[in-house]
């Protein structure tokens, strides 16, 4: 697969590149991710699960957050989590009305809005959200593919409005300081990648992950952070061969990615809801070598160096779970009146959607907001 128009690849030196921009809060020295920076800023959940659960946990550790509202579909479970967590008010779909999320964002006081539904979801809320006037932070994947994405795109610049995909492996300390080793050319070239996640997901067909209306499967939950790594070291790839498992419903199950590039260089990337593997990625270099270490790649808490002058093991604290980096950087930007991160722009979100767009077409994979998009684009 080559990208489409308008996102032509282009030659890059392979050493000394820093790809992704570091942000504030991830600099060695770098004062708490939880200390203010500014204004305090009122936030809304959308979504009490398990993801909400620990974002929020961690939002409520930031000095300049306020926890002001949430929603969800049942009045129960939105009151149970503004009293575990402290928010001023709650919302919940109303009979024959509005859904709690849309009250929710006609509240005057609401100044950025977190939504943690599931994938198919995003769209819809994000959507919402952004022309009621609110900033937004929206899980990962931004939305199920690259159509949708792009039009909230639109919207957020039309609009003046903060947007940005929660990707948190972008912003925490030791991500960034594996892309650090990486530029300073200590290792040489980055020459291959290997990265894989997954874990055996018990087959139950009403749980999100299998679900194909709420965007399920391993690619979507799990391929944007082995892409993450592949990217970081060897830039966007010139080409992606995909192969995987689909079950009866239309789900993947398991995918290979191999990314190429005209020098030669490629990625080798496994996502799996089927079986566990170590959870790392290694970066295969001229003179060395790196690995994650202490936890899944999305969340290292170790890098494992072996260059020139031998091997090394750099360990890292967490603030909070690790969110807290991620939610820093949001609070800033909006802080500081910017429409996006450069740390994490829009223009990755889309072309990375763009990426699975493409991956999808060669697994035979389609989701219901496709045909959305598709009726969309006519």
């Amino acid at each position: 697969m080559s990208f489409p128009a308008g996102h032509p690849v282009t030659a890059a030196p392979v050493t000394g590149i820093r790809r992704f921009v570091r942000p504030p809060g991830a600099q060695q020295g770098a004062a708490s991710p939880l200390a203010s920076t500014g204004r305090p800023l009122n936030w809304a959940v959308v979504a009490t699960g398990s993801i909400a659960r620990t974002v929020t946990a961690d939002l409520s550790l930031l000095e300049d957050s306020v926890l002001h509202a949430v929603s969800s579909r049942s009045q129960a479970r939105a009151a149970e989590f503004a009293d575990r967590f402290g928010f001023a008010a709650s919302y919940f779909d109303a009979d024959g009305g509005p859904s709690g999320f849309e009250q929710m964002f006609a509240d005057p006081a609401v100044d950025v809005v977190y939504i943690a539904t599931p994938h198919a979801q995003h769209f819809d809320v994000a959507r919402s959200a952004l022309q009621h006037g609110k900033h937004v932070l929206c899980e990962k994947p931004l939305t199920v593919n690259a159509a949708e994405a792009a039009e909230l795109i639109r919207i957020a610049r039309d609009r003046n409005l903060f947007l940005m995909e929660a990707l948190w492996t972008r912003f925490l300390p030791s991500a960034n300081r594996a892309w650090d080793i990486l530029a300073s050319g200590e290792l040489g070239t980055p020459s291959w990648v290997q990265a894989d996640l997954g874990f055996p997901a018990p087959a139950d067909p009403a749980a999100r992950i299998w679900d194909p209306a709420a965007g399920g499967g391993a690619l979507l939950d799990l391929s944007v952070y082995t892409l993450t790594w592949a990217v970081a070291a060897l830039g966007w790839p010139d080409d992606i061969k995909a192969s995987g498992l689909l079950n009866e419903h239309g789900v993947d199950i398991q995918n290979a990615l191999t990314l190429h590039y005209d020098d030669g260089r490629h990625a080798q990337l496994t996502s799996s809801l089927a079986a566990s593997g170590p959870g790392t990625a290694t970066i295969a270099c001229s003179a060395g070598w790196l690995r994650t270490g202490g936890g899944d790649l999305y969340n290292p808490g170790e890098l494992h160096v072996s260059g020139p002058a031998g091997v090394r093991v750099e360990s890292f604290d967490r603030a909070g779970t690790g969110y807290t980096y991620q939610l820093r950087e949001v609070t800033r930007c909006i802080q500081q009146g910017l429409t996006e991160s450069p740390a994490m722009p829009l223009e990755d979100t889309l072309r990375t959607l763009e990426l699975l767009d493409g991956v999808r077409a060669q697994l035979g994979l389609r989701y219901a907001n496709d045909s959305h998009a598709d009726a969309a684009t006519g």
